[in-house]
C-alpha cells in the first residue's frame, strides 16, 4: 500500500497538538512531506541548524520527532525504521554531548577515555517517541582528557553532569532526552560515572540477576566506542553463562512476577491499560525473549542478538521456542510499539497508558481507526496471545521439567519412607568432607533440596547404591551450588538424575566431569532426537567473535557432549527408539567430524597455504558409514585427497600434497581426540587405511584405487561395503563413491570369498571372545555373524550396495537371499547393543530396574522375554549361517 502523506498530516494536525505545533515551527519540513519526500524531510531533519551542540540536537530531536512521526502515519516509515532513527539519533546526541562536555572544560580535546554505554530499548534499536535513554557512563583514568590539576575521577563526574545537563535541561527549544544513570553500578551510592577498573570487578564479582538481564542489549554508542566494545567483550562472561545460574534465572522471574503483581489498573486494554507494563504488554514479550536468551545464550552464541523481534527469530530457529510463538509474540510486539507510538505523538509526553473518554476517541482517530471501541479492540487481538504465553512462562518455575522419570517400582510421591542410616549419612555430606559443600551459599542450596533428595533416594531400587553415587559425584564437583539450584528449579530432575547415577555408569561418570551437561536436560526439546548434520554443524560453528583455535574445539565438545547426553538420557528413559538414537549418535559425530576439519583446515593454512584443485576427504567405514553408533563407539574412518600428489600449498612455509594432507589429517585426528578445557571427544580408528597401520594416514584418491584393485585383501573389500564419505565436495564425493562401487562391483570367485571369510570369522572367534552374556556383537549368531553375512552376499552377487546394514538386508531379503527373520534379529540385536553400552556396559545382566529398560527400548514385556528374543534372533541367524555357508555355529545358550 503507498504512503498517503496528506491523510497522514491531516491527522497529525487535527489529533496531536504537539506534531500541529511542530509543523507550524519547521514549515520547510512541512512543505517536503505535503509533497510526499519523507526521505528529502529525513534529510533535512538531521541538517545543522544551530553552531551550539545543545540548541543543535534540541532542532534535530524536534525534526526528527515530526518527520517519523508524520512518515509513520502515512506508512512511508515502518516500525522498525522509526525505533533505529530515534536510536541512532540517541548515539548521535549522546555522543556530541560527552564530546561537547570534555570541550567545555579541556578546548579541542579529543572525544575519547569517556563511554557511553547503550542499554535497554536505547542498546536494542528499539526507542520510542518519548523515551528516556538509560547509558552507563564509564571512563578510563589513563585516556580520559582533563586539565593538569584535575583528578581522573573528578573530572569524569564533571563530564557526565554536563552530559546529563545537555541532553535533559528543558530549554524554550524543549530538550534531546531525558537520562536516567540508574541502571549504573549501586547507583544509589556510587558516582554518575565510573571507571573501567571499578567496573569490571563489579560485574565480575558482585553484580546482581537483572544486571545480567540488562546487559542483554547492551552496546557502546557513544564517546570512546572501541574502549566501550572491549569492555563489553571482557565482561561477555558475566552476561552468557556457559552453565547455567539457576539463582540467577529464579531472581528474573520473580522480577517478572513482581511487575504483574504490582502493576495495577485494568488486566485487559481499556481506559487506564498500561501498553507497556499491563498483562499481555510489551515488557513481557521483552522478558519472555530475554529470560530465553539468558536460559540458552551462554551455549549458543546465536541467541546473542539485541533486537526483541531478533530474539525471538532467534531463538525460533534454534528450536528454543515455537515459529508459531515467535510469530506471534513479534506480531503483537510491533502492534503495542505502533499504538505506544500514537499514545505519544499527541503531547509528546512519556505515557504508555490508554486515556479515557475524548482522549481515547482521540488517539484512535489519529491511528485511523473509527472510535476508540475499535483500538481497544485492536489491542485485546495483540494483548491475549501475548498474556497467555507469558502466562506458561511464569508457570514453568512451578511445574517440573517435561516427563522424564523412569519409575519401576511406582510414581513419584508415593512417600516411600527414607531409613535412618540413609538420613545420617546424607546429613553428613554438610560436615566439610567434600570442597562442593563448604561454602554457605552452597550449604544453603543443599538444605532446599535435601527433602526432595531423600524421597529421590529412598524411591530409587536400591537406595545404598544411589547414596554411593551421590557421594562420588559431589566428590568430584569444584561447587555444587549450580546443581543444587537446578534441582530447586526442576524438581522432576531427581528421578532423572537418580537413573543416569543409579542406571547407566557412563553417564554418572560424564555428569562427575561435566555437571553443567545437566543444564540442557531444562529444555522441552530434551527428548527430541537432534537435527540433521547440517542442523548439528552450525550449532558446533557458532563461536564468538575472536574465538582462536582451541575455543572452536571446545565448542564442538560443548555441542557434542550435550547432545550425547541426551541421547543417553533418551535411551534409559526409553522415550526413543534405540536405533533412532544411534542414528542421532552418528549425526553428531559427523557433524563434529566436519567442523573439526573445517577448523583445522583454516589453522592448517594459515601456515601451509592449500593447494589448488586438490582437498581432504573423510571416508566413514564400521558402524560410523552406516549411521549407526553407540555411546562407545570409536569413528572408523580414513583420509584421501584429490588431485595429484604431486601437487604443492601455497602458503607461507609450503609442502608437498602427500605431506600436506598427511599433516592435515594428523589434525584432524587430535581435534577430535586430543583433550581440550572441555575433555576429549571421540577415540579416532585409521586402521582400515590402505596397508593399515603402517601406512600413510593419507593417500590419493587414485591411491587408494590402485591399492583397493591390485593389493586388497578380502576383509579390506568388506569393509568397504559400510563406506561412506562423511566429508567433502559433491565432486570429491562422487569421484569416491565411484572408485568404492567399481571396487565393490568387481566379479569374484565364490567359493575364494566363502573360504577368506569363514576363515577370517573363525580367527575372530577364537581372539576376540564375547564379553557377556548380553554380548550382541560378538556372541555366535550375534551381529558380526549377520554382517558377515550381508557382505559375503554383496561381494558374491553385487548387490545390495549401501552402507546401511538394514537397508542391505532388505534388499537381499527381497531377492530371497537371506530369510526375512534376519532384518528382525538385526534390529532387535542393535537395539540391545545400543542400550547395553549405557545399562550393563559390562554385557552381564544387569540389576532389575536396568534390564526393565532394555526390554521396553526392545519392545518387549519384560527383561525375560527379551532374553528369549535374544536367543531366538540368534538361532534364526545361526541357521542363516547354516544355509549359506553349510557350517553349523558353536552356540552358548
Amino acid at each position: 500500500m503507498s504512503a498517503d502523506w496528506t491523510l497522514a498530516l491531516d491527522r497529525a494536525r487535527n489529533h496531536a497538538p504537539f506534531l500541529a505545533r511542530a509543523l507550524e515551527r519547521r514549515g520547510d519540513l512541512a512543505d517536503l512531506l505535503q509533497e510526499g519526500r519523507g526521505e528529502d524531510a529525513l534529510l533535512a531533519a538531521k541538517a545543522p541548524r544551530e553552531h551550539d551542540v545543545g540548541a543543535a540536537l534540541r532542532e534535530e530531536r524536534l525534526g526528527l520527532a515530526l518527520v517519523l512521526a508524520v512518515g509513520d502515519l502515512a506508512g512511508g516509515f515502518d516500525l522498525g525504521r522509526v525505533m533505529r532513527e530515534l536510536s541512532t539519533f540517541a548515539d548521535r546526541a549522546l555522543h556530541a554531548a560527552i564530546g561537547a562536555a570534555i570541550a567545555r572544560r579541556v578546548a579541542d580535546a579529543p572525544n575519547e577515555g569517556m563511554i557511553g554505554l547503550a542499554l535497554g530499548k536505547h542498546g536494542a534499536g528499539e526507542l520510542n517517541y518519548s523515551s528516556d535513554i538509560d547509558p552507563i557512563l564509564l571512563f578510563d583514568p589513563e585516556t580520559l582528557p582533563r586539565r593538569e590539576r584535575d583528578e581522573p575521577g573528578e573530572a569524569a563526574q564533571r563530564y557526565a553532569r554536563e552530559v546529563v545537563r545537555l541532553l535533559s535541561e528543558v530549554t524554550p527549544a524543549g530538550y534531546v532526552f531525558r537520562v536516567d544513570l540508574r541502571l549504573r553500578p549501586a547507583s544509589e551510592v556510587s558516582p554518575l560515572a565510573l571507571s573501567l577498573n571499578a567496573a569490571t570487578a563489579h560485574y565480575e564479582s558482585s553484580a546482581l540477576a537483572w544486571e545480567r538481564a540488562a546487559f542483554i542489549r547492551a552496546r557502546a554508542c557513544a564517546g570512546d566506542i572501541a574502549a566501550g566494545e572491549a569492555f563489553l567483550d571482557h565482561i561477555r562472561p558475566f552476561v552468557w553463562r556457559r552453565s547455567l545460574d539457576f539463582g540467577a534465572i529464579d531472581e528474573i522471574r520473580r522480577l517478572t512476577h513482581r511487575i504483574r503483581d504490582q502493576q495495577g489498573g485494568p488486566r485487559e486494554p481499556g481506559p487506564g491499560y498500561n501498553l507497556k507494563l499491563g498483562r499481555g504488554g510489551i515488557r513481557e514479550i521483552e522478558f519472555f525473549a530475554q529470560t530465553h536468551q539468558l536460559i540458552h545464550g551462554g551455549r549458543d552464541p546465536s541467541l546473542r542478538v539485541r533486537g526483541t523481534r531478533a530474539a525471538l527469530d532467534a531463538l525460533a530457529a534454534t528450536g528454543r521456542i515455537s515459529a508459531e510463538d515467535a510469530r506471534v509474540l513479534g506480531e503483537s510486539y510491533d502492534a503495542l510499539r505502533t499504538i505506544e507510538h500514537r499514545l505519544q505523538m499527541v503531547h509528546d509526553s512519556q505515557t504508555h497508558s490508554l486515556p479515557a473518554g475524548e482522549a481515547l476517541e482521540n488517539v484512535a482517530r489519529l491511528h485511523g481507526l473509527a472510535d476508540g471501541a475499535a483500538l481497544v479492540a485492536l489491542l485485546r487481538e495483540s494483548t491475549t496471545p501475548v498474556a497467555e504465553r507469558f502466562d506458561a512462562l511464569l508457570d514453568e518455575d512451578r511445574v517440573s521439567v517435561p516427563d522424564y522419570a523412569l519409575h519401576v517400582d511406582g510414581p513419584a510421591g508415593e512417600g516411600r519412607p527414607v531409613s535412618h542410616e540413609i538420613v545420617q549419612r546424607v546429613s553428613a555430606w554438610s560436615d566439610g568432607r567434600y570442597p562442593a559443600l563448604r561454602s554457605p551459599a552452597a550449604l544453603s542450596a543443599f538444605d532446599a533440596i535435601r527433602p526432595e533428595l531423600l524421597q529421590s533416594i529412598a524411591q530409587s531400587v536400591d537406595a545404598d547404591h544411589a547414596v554411593a553415587r551421590w557421594e562420588t559425584l559431589l566428590s568430584r564437583l569444584p561447587s555444587a551450588i549450580n546443581l543444587f539450584r537446578l534441582l530447586e528449579a526442576r524438581p522432576g530432575l531427581f528421578d532423572l538424575l537418580a537413573n543416569c547415577l543409579t542406571l547407566a555408569p557412563p553417564l554418572a561418570d560424564e555428569l562427575a566431569r561435566r555437571p553443567e551437561l545437566l543444564d540442557a536436560l531444562i529444555d522441552r526439546t530434551a527428548l527430541d532426537l537432534p537435527g540433521d548434520v547440517g542442523a548439528l554443524a552450525a550449532a558446533m560453528a557458532r563461536g564468538e567473535r575472536g574465538d582462536g583455535y582451541e575455543e572452536r574445539l571446545d565448542r564442538i565438545r560443548i555441542v557434542t557432549g550435550e547432545a550425547r547426553f541426551a541421547l543417553g538420557v533418551q535411551l534409559i528413559e526409553a522415550a526413543q527408539d534405540p536405533i533412532d538414537v544411534a542414528q542421532g549418535l552418528a549425526r553428531t559425530a559427523e557433524a563434529a567430524l566436519q567442523v573439526a576439519l573445517a577448523a583445522a583446515e583454516e589453522e592448517f593454512a594459515a601456515k601451509h597455504g592449500r593447494i589448488a584443485g586438490s582437498e581432504l576427504v573423510i571416508v566413514g567405514l564400521g558402524r560410523f558409514g552406516g549411521g549407526l553408533l553407540t555411546h562407545a563407539s570409536d569413528l572408523d574412518i580414513i583420509y584421501l585427497f584429490t588431485g595429484s600428489h604431486e601437487g604443492e600449498s601455497d602458503g607461507e612455509r609450503p609442502l608437498g600434497a602427500t605431506l600436506y594432507f598427511n599433516r592435515l589429517a594428523q589434525r584432524v585426528t587430535a581435534a577430535l581426540s586430543v583433550p581440550t578445557a572441555q575433555g576429549a571427544l571421540y577415540e579416532v580408528d585409521t586402521r582400515l587405511r590402505p596397508q593399515g597401520a603402517q601406512g600413510p594416514l593419507a593417500v590419493s584418491v587414485d591411491s587408494f584405487a590402485r591399492y583397493q584393485r591390485e593389493d586388497a585383501w578380502t576383509w579390506e573389500h568388506m569393509a568397504l561395503e559400510r563406506a561412506r564419505v562423511l566429508v567433502g565436495s559433491d565432486a570429491a564425493r562422487s569421484q569416491v563413491q565411484s572408485v568404492v562401487t567399481s571396487i565393490l562391483e568387481q566379479a569374484r570367485d565364490p567359493e575364494g570369498i566363502r573360504a577368506d571369510i569363514l576363515k577370517m570369522r573363525g580367527e575372530m572367534a577364537r581372539h576376540k571372545q564375547p564379553k557377556g552374556p548380553l554380548d550382541a556383537k560378538l556372541l555366535r549368531g550375534g551381529l558380526v555373524d549377520v554382517e558377515f553375512l550381508v557382505h559375503y552376499l554383496q561381494l558374491r552377487h553385487r548387490i545390495a550396495l549401501t552402507p546401511v546394514l538394514g537397508e542391505a538386508i532388505a534388499a537381499l531379503a527381497a531377492e530371497g537371499l537371506v530369510p526375512k527373520a534376519i532384518a528382525s534379529a538385526h534390529d532387535l540385536m542393535t537395539r540391545l547393543l545400543v542400550g547395553t553400552r549405557l545399562l550393563a556396559p559390562d554385557l552381564a545382566h544387569p540389576g532389575d530396574a536396568a534390564g526393565a529398560i532394555l526390554a521396553r527400548q526392545s519392545g518387549c514385556e519384560d527383561y525375560e522375554t527379551l532374553i528369549a528374543a535374544f536367543r531366538q534372533a540368534r538361532r534364526d541367524v545361526a541357521a542363516a549361517w547354516l544355509e549359506i555357508f553349510g557350517e553349523r555355529l558353536e552356540m552358548d545358550e
